[in-house]
């Protein structure tokens, strides 16, 4: 689990045959739990500089390779005696945005960013939301997308001072807004069988348990 604060800024060594070499400042030890750019990763190799990974498929057939290469946010997963702040971020990517719209305030910068409209269930007013690894806070939602309010401390301490319109983008939807849209579905899915079953075939089916 981690929190959606960037602890680092690291730099990406190379990245072949699914192995990801990562230089950084972090120690880190084999076996640990690491978000690059938000993706949880497993450290498989430690270096005086830095540690590799190891992206599964599952894991290379959501991102975009642009998101493991050059300089990238790094979190180390989240101990037990760690002070919780951020929010709960679990570093599973479900989709890749992309910034649509970038706008200047007083003292913040607008983001717009788009996503495919299946995934707006999952994003709520107000709610969090993980961006590349940063955990932020959305302020609206639309049918494609949501804007995001971004203050000068985040842009100086990651890596969206970069963004520009066209930047793709690792998306992690609100966990609990997933686990409850997922309740809500299959209990509605529940309700349709049971009207569809009859006594007999529940019966059979209680006494195969």
């Amino acid at each position: 689990m981690f929190t959606g604060l960037i602890r680092e800024i690291a730099t990406v060594k190379s990245y072949q045959n699914n192995i990801l070499s990562i230089q950084a400042k972090h120690r880190a030890n084999v076996g640990d739990s690491i978000a690059i750019n938000g993706i949880c990763l497993t450290v498989i190799k430690v270096h005086p500089d830095g540690f590799d990974l190891e992206l599964a498929d599952e894991t290379r057939s959501i991102i975009d390779d642009s998101k493991i290469s050059g300089r990238v946010h790094m979190e180390p997963a989240m101990q037990l005696s760690d002070r919780f702040e951020g929010h709960i971020v679990q570093g599973h990517v479900d989709c890749i945005g992309k910034v649509t719209q970038m706008s200047k305030r007083e003292n913040a910068t607008d983001f717009i960013i788009e996503v495919e409209a299946k995934y707006i269930n999952y994003i709520v007013p107000k709610g969090s939301i993980t961006i590349d690894g940063i955990s932020l806070t959305v302020n609206d939602v639309y049918e494609n997308g949501f804007r995001l309010t971004i203050i000068p401390h985040t842009l100086e301490q990651t890596l969206m001072s970069e963004y520009k319109i066209g930047t793709e983008l690792n998306i992690e939807t609100d966990l609990f807004a997933r686990y409850i849209e997922h309740i809500l579905k299959n209990r509605t899915q529940t309700k349709s069988l049971a009207k569809s079953l009859s006594w007999q075939e529940i019966d059979k089916i209680q006494m195969g348990f």
